[in-house]
């Protein structure tokens, strides 16, 4: 159902505050159908960790196939903000997809990512780039002046292969297979994923 939970165990986010996120998650979803606007949390009512500002994803994702995907990838706001905006995003910005209406809000699982700061990485080609993300670990962000493109740790689980993550990379950006540059940026960040199931 709706409201049934399954967590993941976070060392720095407790089980209480997990299901708070996805709460303030489903609970904006459900805000965005009935007014058309993200929730606007109480942050003064919110525990320190999720008052902090920190970045975060909001994964949508119906009978198993991606519904929405949108977040930030900087700390700009408190963290229970930030995911109560992400989560609207995905529901109703996305562009590769219509947005939700309240008929499937039962059907949709929801997943946040909060984000680990970003760490640039210091590579001078895409071969010490490979050697530097960690398989099923790292999250991944390719920057030059004109374009950015992030994949979450968890694509590693349908693009395994570190070549291949680093092309479709590529291809989300808008960049051809071969491309290097020097002023293109790279970082990665970690994750702390917890979902709630349909």
């Amino acid at each position: 159902m709706w409201w049934d939970t399954v967590l993941m165990r976070s060392p720095e986010y407790s089980p209480a505050q997990q299901a708070q996120l996805l709460d303030i998650a489903c609970a904006s979803i459900q805000h965005g159908v009935q007014r058309g606007t993200p929730l606007l949390p109480d942050i003064d009512q919110m525990h320190a960790p999720l008052a902090a500002p920190r970045a975060s994803f909001v994964s949508l994702h119906k009978r198993g196939e991606l519904r929405g995907c949108i977040g930030s990838l900087q700390a700009s706001k408190p963290l229970a903000e930030d995911v109560a905006y992400s989560a609207y995003q995905a529901a109703f910005r996305d562009p590769r997809f219509p947005p939700v209406d309240h008929l499937e809000l039962a059907t949709l699982d929801i997943e946040v990512s909060v984000l680990s700061p970003l760490e640039k990485l210091t590579v001078t080609d895409e071969r010490e780039l490979l050697a530097a993300i960690e398989p099923g670990v790292d999250g991944l962000v390719l920057e030059d002046p004109y374009r950015r493109a992030t994949f979450l740790p968890v694509v590693w689980q349908s693009v395994p292969s570190p070549s291949a993550f680093l092309q479709h990379l590529k291809a989300k950006g808008g960049w051809p297979p071969d491309y290097w540059a020097s002023d293109l940026c790279a970082y990665r960040y970690h994750t702390e994923t917890f979902n709630r199931a349909a």
